[in-house]
């Protein structure tokens, strides 16, 4: 096993201390052999002759263990959240952190992140001393990252005075003998010396500008002949053929100018969405970052590359958060989602977001699509129905529909007192509407009384067998949080979902008995995808009933995952139809959609 990785980095360490750790031999490739085997792999993908997986660090420490005498380490529930919480909480705070302080100008706003990270690790950390029952690979990539912080006066400095836990904590790590060992073997003697973060160093003087942190910056050299060496520079003329690129379209586009554009079989297809915004609000820079500029950029790049790329988004309409938006601004459901579609729409076009169908879920083809994957899904008796014990608003004569009570979060160190029916926007977490202390109907402010309701049930432990063999065979090209967020779902095994709504708002439910009810918005938004590509063409099965030609990849924040990881793909596979299932799961750490 062989580790290729930028010598210093808190990543490599992490492999490096969890393969020593677990007894597994690994092979140290760094800096320019690193960055030259990297590029030879690359050449192979571009050039057709192989294919090559990025593993997040996080993952392959996993991996390490999972495969050595210390694998019960992996199965700790609490392993898992805390992989997530260094990837995507720590992780986008620290480096910019380390950054600003080697460069001479330490960023308050980052500091006080940073901070925050810092006194949730040691409130955790009081009276332990790993994060789990033992030593495992929760502390490996924890430890990894933080001991970074020793590697700059000031940091450490940081570090001691305000947060003497964590430091205590990282101490006691470093006094393992394996640990000093992968220390020594990646910083060299001594980690205060060697700074991990590239070498960049303060500017020779107070002024500071980007030109001298560049100058500060290592070139990495790639060998054009034996004895010789190139710089790789990224020229002015280079820097303005990107942006001309960007805003007229590149010159060197292979894809056919065809519309609609459709599956080639032989050829290689591109399907790609971005999680739907929902359309009670006028989109903010997280829409755009957490989903949808991503799947941009790697739609632009598919189409460059002659791949047959469609690209399809919209905004998710139903539901009660358009409901309460009607409410609040004195209209009906439909104006709200007129107003704020457009909206939408005119916003993404200034961005200059290029997508190929940009539709919405308030559609007859929406309605017809959802009702048939839920009538499959009835006639494979993956449909269960119970009571529901909701909350009824006696002076609004209505059950009330999740987010439609608030009241404080039941979690325990949490007690967020404006969390909703559904989800707690503090948290994070998912929250069962009658689990809320002190409820209040988010219309007229009193307080709800417990009702029974009858509800359908997508019933997941029926089909659970078929999710997880599918995601053994497709996770692997997720990304890192994306995996971890759906293992969390799954791992102790899956419940069946409620997937009706007492609403008006949503798609109708065509079942006897029913009729009074809508779709849940997770059961119905995700096959939003499907009926916008049926709105952008007849023919929308030859993309989304077509895996053997079709490649599909998904971009979202990370709230978004289980119901693209779980929910849909079990809706898919329930109705025991060949459709083309998502292959890569792309999903930020942050929210990008409204609640």
């Amino acid at each position: 096993m062989e580790l290729l990785a930028t010598k210093n980095s808190a990543h490599g360490l992490k492999v490096l201390l969890a393969a020593k750790l677990t007894g597994n031999e690994i092979n140290i490739i760094s800096n320019a052999e690193a960055d030259r085997r990297l590029r030879d792999a690359i050449l192979k993908v571009t050039s057709k002759q192989g294919i090559v997986c990025e593993v997040s660090s996080n993952s392959a420490t996993l991996y390490l263990y999972s495969i050595s005498s210390k694998s019960s380490l992996c199965r700790d529930p609490e392993v898992a959240e805390w992989l997530e919480w260094e990837a995507a909480t720590l992780q986008p705070v620290l480096l910019p952190y380390l950054q600003s302080v080697a460069s001479g100008r330490e960023d308050k706003t980052l500091q006080t992140h940073l901070a925050e990270c810092l006194t949730f690790l040691s409130s955790y950390l009081e009276g332990k001393t790993y994060l789990c029952k033992q030593f495992g690979p929760a502390d490996v990539v924890v430890f990894s990252s933080l001991i970074t912080l020793l590697a700059q006066d000031k940091s450490k400095s940081f570090l001691t005075t305000g947060h003497s836990k964590v430091f205590s904590y990282l101490n006691n790590l470093m006094n393992i003998a394996e640990v000093k060992e992968c220390i020594r073997s990646w910083y060299g003697a001594n980690i205060v010396l060697t700074p991990w973060i590239s070498g960049v160093s303060a500017p020779p003087s107070s002024a500071f500008d980007t030109a001298s942190l560049m100058k500060s910056l290592p070139t990495s050299s790639v060998k054009a002949e034996e004895g010789s060496s190139k710089e790789a520079v990224t020229t002015p003329e280079e820097i303005e053929a990107a942006r001309t690129s960007w805003t007229k379209g590149a010159p060197t586009i292979k894809q056919k100018k065809t519309t609609p554009v459709l599956p080639v079989p032989g050829e290689r297809n591109i399907l790609i969405t971005s999680a739907l915004p929902y359309v009670n609000n006028v989109p903010h820079l997280g829409n755009i970052i957490g989903s949808v500029l991503s799947a941009d950029c790697f739609a632009r790049f598919c189409r460059m590359e002659g791949c047959n790329t469609v690209y399809i988004c919209g905004t998710d309409e139903y539901g009660t958060a358009t409901e309460t938006k009607a409410l609040a601004e004195g209209l009906t459901p439909q104006e709200i989602c007129n107003k704020y579609h457009a909206i939408h729409a005119d916003i993404y076009k200034w961005f200059n977001i290029k997508f190929d169908y940009f539709g919405r879920t308030t559609t007859e083809e929406q309605t017809q699509i959802t009702q048939d994957i839920f009538c499959k899904l009835e006639k494979n008796n993956k449909i269960c129905r119970d009571s529901v014990d909701q909350l009824y608003c006696a002076n609004c004569d209505r059950f009330l529909a999740d987010r439609f009570v608030e009241g404080i979060c039941p979690h325990p160190g949490c007690r967020y007192e404006d969390a909703r029916g559904d989800q707690c926007d503090k948290c994070g977490k998912l929250i069962n509407a009658t689990d809320l202390r002190e409820p209040r109907c988010k219309i007229c402010n009193k307080k709800p009384e417990i009702k029974t309701s009858k509800h359908l049930f997508l019933d997941l432990p029926k089909i659970e067998n078929k999710l997880k063999d599918w995601i053994s065979k497709t996770s692997g090209s997720w990304s890192s949080n994306a995996g971890v967020i759906c293992n969390t779902w799954i791992r102790d095994g899956l419940k069946p979902r409620c997937i009706t709504r007492d609403l008006k708002w949503g798609t109708p439910v065509p079942l006897e008995g029913y009729k009074d009810k809508v779709f849940y918005v997770w059961f119905d938004a995700p096959i939003g995808y499907v009926s916008m590509t049926a709105k952008y063409t007849k023919d929308w099965e030859r993309w989304w009933k077509n895996p053997d030609e079709v490649e599909y990849y998904e971009f979202m924040a990370k709230d978004n995952v289980p119901f693209h990881s779980v929910v849909f793909p079990s809706c898919q596979l329930g109705t025991e139809e060949n459709w083309t299932m998502v292959k890569h799961l792309m999903a930020t750490g942050n929210d990008n959609v409204y609640k």
